[in-house]
């Protein structure tokens, strides 16, 4: 679920002080009950690592959320993001990273590797305060450490998994671009291009309101 960013909120990230202050803001914005849920979250960043987008990947239990790979890179490779920060909350209020959390760092670093998208931190925040991995050193650690590297038949896995998500990107792209031409014409109505093209309701009503402009 892509989160809501303000124009504040859409700034360069200097350092792991300016991502909590952020994802502080967003944790905060849940009810008291949705809180104590463990909440993923990506943070897209560009070259300049001014933030694209933050994107919540999955809610587990009050001490548990599973996530895949996959998760963490569709919205990255979508929005053409060269480098990701991972957070998630501990509801507990215990900031020290686990096990599972070291071990998903690890094997995120590693895939990032593959498709050239850099892990270059993980925060695990509250509602008052957080651990950077990076801070830490973790990252360096894990990053150099000989754990979960990558074989050539997960390599050449990967690698097509990251072409198939750029060839959808593209079709997508195609689509928008035939559906803003359709509408020039004023022969059909936004929701006859909508079928005609395969859009969905949201992409097409981004279309309408760039248009609009």
């Amino acid at each position: 679920m892509n989160v809501r960013l303000t124009k504040d909120q859409k700034i360069q990230i200097a350092n792991s002080d300016d991502v909590f202050g952020i994802m502080q803001q967003i944790l905060l914005r849940e009810n008291r009950i949705g809180r104590i849920q463990e909440h993923f979250w990506i943070v897209g960043l560009d070259k300049a690592h001014k933030i694209l987008f933050i994107e919540l990947l999955a809610l587990g239990n009050d001490n548990r959320v599973h996530i895949k790979a996959p998760q963490v890179f569709r919205m990255a490779i979508y929005k053409n993001a060269p480098k990701v920060i991972l957070v998630h909350n501990h509801p507990s209020g215990v900031m020290k990273p686990g096990e599972d959390d070291l071990k998903t760092t690890d094997r995120l670093l590693k895939a990032g590797e593959i498709i050239e998208i850099d892990v270059i931190d993980h925060l695990i925040i509250s509602e008052k305060t957080y651990f950077g991995f990076n801070q830490a050193g973790l990252i360096e650690e894990l990053r150099n450490n000989g754990a979960y590297r990558i074989v050539e038949r997960d390599r050449a896995e990967l690698e097509k998994w990251r072409l198939d998500q750029e060839k959808e990107k593209g079709a997508l792209e195609e689509k928008k671009t035939l559906a803003k031409k359709l509408l020039a014409l004023n022969t059909m109505s936004a929701e006859e291009i909508r079928k005609l093209t395969g859009l969905g309701i949201r992409e097409m009503n981004k279309i309408l309101k760039e248009l609009e402009k």
